[in-house]
């Protein structure tokens, strides 16, 4: 080729030449041995078959330990809710035996301060007893005399309501938890069984079952 009347010579391509490397045989051509655990072996395991200390085992270390403590928090949880129910019922029990207790008390109190107001009214009847006694072997009832009477009855009306019993019964078995003997006589010939109830020289009185005086009577056999 000719420039501005030169010639230079031409210059052919060198071939490339190839570089041969010989080929590695051996251990260097397939590369290091894997060092982890084999693909057969469980997931979360190490090679011997222990437990992984990756995250995935350590996750699962961490779950356990925290289902074991919310179930220890609930065993707690129940033991308690058990301790104050025991409590509360224990509690209850005692009140209501303290309720009964003092409702029984109360009962007795009234019965007895009943008991006792009857108690100091049994002279208040004797003497009207003697009075319509005395009545009654007159002839002539005055006006007195008949508003005594019926105030005698109504009294005696109102307390055999409440549980007052008169206990003046005659020719009846001899008794002495009810009966007071200040007088005996002699039975008719022939007669024989227990004593018996000949008269009546003071009324006795029960109230509600308990005797608060005995009657004073004449015994018969």
């Amino acid at each position: 080729m000719s420039f501005f009347g030169e010639q230079f010579p031409r210059q052919e391509p060198e071939e490339a030449v190839e570089s041969q490397q010989p080929e590695a045989t051996g251990p260097e051509a397939t590369g290091p041995e894997p060092t982890g655990p084999p693909n057969d072996a469980p997931s979360g395991t190490g090679p011997n078959g222990q437990p992984a200390r990756g995250p995935a085992g350590g996750d699962r270390v961490a779950h356990s330990t925290a289902l074991a403590e919310e179930a220890d928090h609930r065993e707690a949880l129940a033991r308690e809710r058990d301790e104050y129910l025991l409590a509360l019922q224990r509690t209850q029990a005692d009140f209501e035996n303290y309720r009964k207790r003092i409702a029984r008390q109360q009962s007795e109190q009234s019965a007895r301060a009943a008991a006792d107001l009857v108690t100091k009214l049994l002279p208040v009847l004797d003497t009207l007893d003697l009075a319509e006694a005395h009545l009654n072997e007159s002839l002539d009832i005055t006006e007195d005399g008949k508003a005594l009477r019926a105030a005698h009855a109504m009294l005696t009306d109102i307390l055999d309501k409440e549980g007052l019993e008169r206990l003046d019964q005659r020719e009846v078995a001899f008794d002495p938890s009810m009966h007071d003997a200040v007088a005996h006589t002699e039975g008719e010939p022939g007669e024989r069984g227990e004593p018996v109830v000949e008269d009546v020289l003071r009324a006795g009185y029960r109230w509600k079952g308990q005797v608060l005086r005995p009657s004073m009577v004449r015994v018969r056999g």
